[in-house]
């Protein structure tokens, strides 16, 4: 088969387009024929190297493949050849027959296209428990924008910041994956909305996916402007970047505040006023991806139509050097997309 594989670690001419051998599948596995695969950051990282974290080469990226089921194990249950299905971008190594209850908490929990191989290439192989069945609401590429991203957002929001109508949520970076989808959500539960990105080209496509605020935080005072839009603080940030606005991040929080991270795509190293963090009562949180269940339940929203991918760009799968790059400058909105 076709795969874009990574030899070494490096910047995106490490990518190399190559034949490889199909992966081979049994018992419970499914071979999936690759349709389209969502870029992630975190392809980025694998590819750039991560310290304390070693991948076997040849490594084959990509977090979010979709597409049909091409092959079914002998004892694969629940899908059928032909099937549209997302494949869960984290899984376990073993079977678990609750698939509602196993997360990022197990210890043989896995990221696919990071711990093992993606789908920067025709086919995947999963297990049969590890996807989801969806329709043609969307096109194959559309729907390779969503399951990463849209389960950690519903994770950060719902799993971990218990977020409650009428609240006012803060999405920082509206134009990445995980804020575009983070705005829909919060719309959804009910909440005031405000998003910040760094051009009004973007923050109109924020107000467009329901942003009921948006500040340019490259050209105001960003958490101060956030504040007089709050009326004195919100209730909850969904923050990924890091180092370069977390200590702000935090002094955007009213009375009781919580501040929900997943990321630190600008560095790790955020600092807190701890006087400000007991004083106000403040809670940061962390977050990593979610569980099963939460994926088949905004999985089902977006089959419904209650919330909608947001696809910038789509590259064919021998540009995927091409397509990092682009990623990399941040000119994007929402989600660049591989299709093979």
């Amino acid at each position: 088969m076709r795969a874009v594989v990574l030899r070494k670690h490096g910047g995106p001419e490490t990518l190399e387009l190559a034949d490889i051998a199909r992966p081979e599948i049994s018992g419970d596995q499914v071979l999936v024929r690759v349709a389209a695969c969502g870029l992630n950051h975190l392809d980025l990282w694998t590819r750039r190297g991560l310290p304390g974290r070693e991948i076997a080469f040849p490594h084959v990226l990509g977090n979010e493949p979709v597409g049909t089921v091409e092959e079914l194990g002998p004892e694969a249950r629940g899908v059928k050849v032909g099937d549209r299905v997302v494949v869960a971008p984290g899984y376990l190594d073993r079977f678990h027959a609750n698939r509602s209850g196993w997360d990022a908490s197990f210890p043989d929990y896995r990221v696919r296209g990071h711990q093992s191989a993606g789908g920067y290439a025709e086919f995947v192989s999963a297990r049969a428990e590890n996807l989801v069945r969806v329709s043609d609401r969307w096109s194959m590429a559309q729907w390779a924008a969503t399951p990463l991203v849209f389960l950690t957002a519903w994770h950060m929001l719902v799993g971990r910041a218990r977020t409650q109508p009428g609240e006012t949520v803060l999405v920082i970076a509206a134009g990445s994956g995980v804020g575009s989808s983070a705005i829909q959500i919060a719309r959804w539960l009910g909440c005031r909305v405000i998003a910040t990105a760094g051009t009004q080209e973007k923050l109109a496509k924020a107000a467009q996916l329901g942003a009921h605020h948006g500040v340019n935080h490259y050209e105001e005072n960003w958490p101060s402007r956030v504040r007089e839009l709050s009326g004195g603080g919100v209730d909850v940030v969904v923050e990924h970047v890091g180092d370069a606005v977390f200590s702000k991040a935090v002094t955007a929080l009213r009375y009781g505040g919580r501040l929900v991270t997943c990321g630190a795509t600008t560095g790790p190293a955020g600092s807190v006023n701890l006087t400000h963090l007991f004083a106000k009562q403040l809670s940061i949180l962390g977050s990593y991806m979610g569980d099963f269940a939460e994926l088949e339940r905004v999985l089902a929203l977006l089959d419904a139509g209650l919330l909608r991918p947001v696809v910038d760009r789509v590259f064919p799968l021998e540009d995927a050097a091409e397509a990092h790059r682009y990623l990399e400058s941040s000119a994007h909105f929402g989600k660049v997309v591989l299709e093979i």
